[in-house]
């Protein structure tokens, strides 16, 4: 039987905290004069349904009294995080799997992505990265229908390999609420450092995920052999 490893790709491939977190915070702070901490966001993110960054944003804003038009927040966001001469907050990246793992994983697994980015937000990380590694296939936030929580990626990941085993990994609880709804097993990644740890771990139990990990460089123990 066909095995395949579907990744997220922020906070699991990617170390975003400086990018796409921070493109938050300097998204909300033009429009506000505010500025909200890491924890904050965490605790939008822990609720569920934030996946959108964008989204999540406008409605920091709308939460502070400031109401901005959905388009202006896209543009403003989108401005920060690649930048006005490719010199954006998406530089700030760092590839978490450490060399050697993902080979690995490929001899065993066929590799996947399903991530709440833009194919355009996530070709500029896999090619700075992972130019070697094949990832089959990338379902993006433009692929689906409906967007995580929604099982949609990993239902048409599915489709195009019937009778396949999935995996699913992922740091959010939309990430496993996605996989629960596809009935695909979920392991979760929470870093030591990041905002909310503690609760995010019991968060991602609670949403059904057979382990929690520090990071991906972990996940060799807990998958089949």
């Amino acid at each position: 039987m066909k095995r395949i490893l579907v990744f997220d790709m922020d906070g699991v491939l990617a170390e975003v905290s400086e990018s796409y977190r921070e493109s938050i915070v300097q998204t909300v702070r033009h429009f506000t004069g505010q500025t909200i901490s890491r924890e904050s966001i965490q605790d939008y993110k822990n609720q569920g349904g934030w996946n959108n960054d964008w989204a999540l944003s406008q409605r920091i804003c709308a939460d502070w009294g400031v109401d901005v038009p959905y388009e202006a927040v896209v543009e403003r966001f989108t401005r920060i995080f690649f930048g006005d001469d490719a010199n954006g907050l998406i530089l700030r990246e760092e590839w978490i799997p450490r060399d050697g793992l993902l080979e690995r994983l490929a001899r065993r697994f066929q590799l996947a992505i399903f991530t709440g980015r833009l194919q355009a937000e996530a070709a500029p990380t896999l090619k700075r990265f992972a130019p070697e590694l094949k990832f089959d296939p990338i379902i993006g936030a433009e692929d689906v229908v409906n967007a995580k929580p929604a099982p949609d990626g990993l239902h048409e990941i599915r489709k195009r390999h019937p009778g396949a085993e999935l995996w699913y990994l992922g740091d959010t609880v939309d990430d496993a609420r996605s996989a629960r709804a596809a009935e695909v097993p979920f392991i979760g990644i929470a870093s030591p450092a990041s905002a909310r740890h503690a609760e995010t771990v019991r968060l991602l139990r609670d949403g059904g995920a057979v382990a929690v990990l520090d990071d991906v460089n972990q996940i060799e123990a807990v998958l089949p052999q």
